[in-house]
């Protein structure tokens, strides 16, 4: 009889094993391929960009790194032609060390090209092209690496080299940029004394188990209008007349504003504005 296979891990047991190795924030991942400075070869890694730090893993399911790079001090991106079809291929110059990256299709080329300009240049590239779903995650991904700097510059050195808990929510659960823990009333009120800055919020439900989408169309005559976002099970169900089923929340907000041609933009703070002010909690 043969051995049994040991049981591969759930995917939220791989999190939590990573999260032992890093509380670093998961703004994008996937497959590239990497050729650093000493290897003469591309190596295939399952890579996640956590902050500022790519970490790369043999393979989608594996709960630690085999190698990581950091690219806070990125000097330039610069791209390289390619003579294979579907591919993009890219160098990461860096004061130490070049890095060649090639990706597996056009479209996540420009994808990592985005997410990796965007958290070291602290702005969203306008030279990449993506649809306009993308480009609002690269905005929410530069607000959410701008508020963690800036709270990384607060924790004290001796709290930063502590290892991180396995609850790290931020990571585990990633939210959109747009949710605010606020009642119905606040919501409102958000969207209408700010309303420059979007008009969509996603907030919790009344249960505190589910969640609420808050929106406010028109000019002359504005209108509030409240949708409820169930969880159910893994996937995320829009009570609509005809409910919509939807992986993740990002997937919720990217509905809402296709389906309004962007006319619904999600609601999002600068972080150089101070939110207690407006009596808003940050």
């Amino acid at each position: 009889m043969m051995d049994k296979k040991p049981p591969k891990p759930a995917p939220r047991r791989i999190f939590q094993e990573r999260l032992k190795i890093t509380a670093l924030p998961l703004y994008f991942e996937g497959f590239l391929l990497v050729k650093r400075s000493e290897c003469q070869e591309y190596k295939h890694y399952w890579t996640e960009l956590r902050g500022t730090t790519l970490f790369f893993y043999s393979d989608k399911k594996s709960p630690t790194y085999v190698d990581k790079l950091d690219i806070i001090d990125l000097t330039c991106l610069t791209d390289q032609n390619s003579t294979e079809k579907n591919c993009a291929k890219f160098t990461l110059v860096l004061p130490k060390e070049e890095v060649q990256l090639k990706t597996e299709n056009a479209e996540s080329g420009e994808e990592w090209r985005g997410f990796i300009l965007t958290v070291t240049e602290l702005s969203v590239p306008l030279h990449v092209s993506l649809l306009p779903g993308q480009v609002i995650r690269l905005q929410e991904v530069l607000e959410r690496e701008k508020r963690r700097r800036i709270e990384t510059e607060r924790i004290p050195s001796s709290e930063k080299e502590q290892e991180p808990t396995e609850d790290y929510v931020d990571v585990l659960n990633p939210m959109p940029v747009c949710f605010y823990a606020v009642s119905r009333k606040e919501a409102i009120e958000m969207l209408e004394k700010n309303p420059s800055l979007g008009n969509m919020i996603l907030r919790p439900g009344s249960d505190s188990k589910n969640y609420s989408i808050t929106i406010r169309q028109g000019i002359d005559m504005p209108r509030i209008k409240h949708y409820k976002v169930m969880s159910v099970g893994k996937n995320y169900t829009i009570e609509l007349e005809k409910p919509v089923t939807l992986p993740n929340l990002f997937s919720v907000i990217d509905y809402f504003m296709k389906e309004t041609r962007g006319n619904l933009r999600p609601f999002i703070y600068s972080t150089d504005e101070c939110l207690e002010t407006k009596g808003f909690p940050v």
